[in-house]
């Protein structure tokens, strides 16, 4: 049964195998948004419009400052014969996801960049303030380091990140944290909760 919640008016909060979203004051989850089963997100964190956070097998958890923007897509795997840890999806703290990206248990440290439309599998891992390029994919168990960009369909590492790309995804995670403030109060006014 999908549950409301009157701190994230119109989003989609759903309860499965007996563990429930436990999502901080503070977030922003967009209407239009599904979030279901073992979910954590942290404070200052914001889930836009129309996407889906889905740990109905397996464990989600998202830090604090987060961002994961329309129409993104995370998911995890559970734990099986051959795979006992299973694909938990952990996205760390001050994490950039861009628009209609799709995540699936894998490892995003902190500060981490997905870009626009971007994949990354299973127990991949995107180090600290590393860049996935726009549309690239990140394979199965491919780690990216700290301050490396990959792009391409399968991503490779084109190079280092310098300090103005590096610059360039905080000022991008710290606009996302106040512009969820801003809509957090629009739709409250639009849905007559103001």
């Amino acid at each position: 049964m999908t549950t409301t919640d009157p701190r994230f008016p119109g989003a989609n909060i759903i309860p499965i195998h007996g563990k429930s979203p436990k999502i901080h004051d503070t977030a922003f989850i967009a209407p239009g948004s599904t979030i279901i089963g073992d979910v954590e997100i942290g404070a200052g964190s914001s889930i836009w419009y129309n996407c889906v956070v889905r740990a109905d097998v397996f464990t989600i958890r998202i830090g604090e400052r987060s961002n994961v923007q329309d129409g993104s897509v995370l998911h995890c795997d559970p734990p099986r014969p051959g795979d006992e840890e299973g694909s938990p999806l952990i996205i760390g703290d001050d994490v950039l996801i861009g628009h209609m990206a799709m995540v699936h248990g894998c490892i995003i440290h902190d500060r981490g960049f997905v870009g626009l439309g971007a994949i990354a599998m299973n127990k991949s891992v995107i180090g600290s303030d590393a860049m996935l390029a726009a549309g690239a994919m990140l394979t199965e168990r491919k780690v990216m380091g700290p301050r490396e960009l990959w792009a391409g369909r399968p991503a490779k590492k084109l190079k280092e990140l310098g300090e103005g790309a590096i610059m360039g995804m905080k000022v991008g995670t710290a606009h996302y944290a106040e512009n969820a403030k801003h809509h957090t109060e629009a739709v409250r006014a639009a849905m007559g909760d103001a």
